[in-house]
């Protein structure tokens, strides 16, 4: 069994920073991209990072200059440093990955629970 765990949530000021963690555990083949969600009250799901597992990275209009996202292969964690937060940044965040875990070698969507972030004006 695959699971993604995220950490790091928390209550913070705007203007803030937090950093979120996720690690891949169980018995994974490989994993490709991995990248991070995340959903309002009242919204939608929406992306707001994800990286490659050659390290590229591409982000959302509303995280660009201000959130990074990084990964490490050999830990199976991916990262999302998040600086200058906002009231509008506050959602429940959660982690995604492409993981192949069987023997046919078919990359499958993998879920977090969730992190809550919370910022507050």
């Amino acid at each position: 069994q695959v699971r993604l765990v995220e950490s790091g949530g928390d209550l913070v000021q705007a203007g803030g920073s937090l950093r979120l963690s996720c690690v891949a555990s169980g018995t994974i083949l490989e994993i490709n991209d991995m990248g991070w969600y995340r959903r309002a009250p009242g919204k939608q799901r929406e992306l707001v990072a994800y990286i490659s597992s050659g390290g590229n990275a591409n982000l959302a209009d509303s995280a660009k200059g201000r959130f990074t996202i990084s990964r490490d292969n050999a830990k199976k964690m991916v990262y999302l440093q998040m600086n200058s937060l906002t009231p509008e940044d506050t959602a429940v965040y959660y982690c995604n990955a492409q993981i192949a875990w069987s023997h046919d070698w078919q990359f499958r969507d993998c879920w977090g629970q969730g992190t809550q972030v919370t910022v507050t004006s």
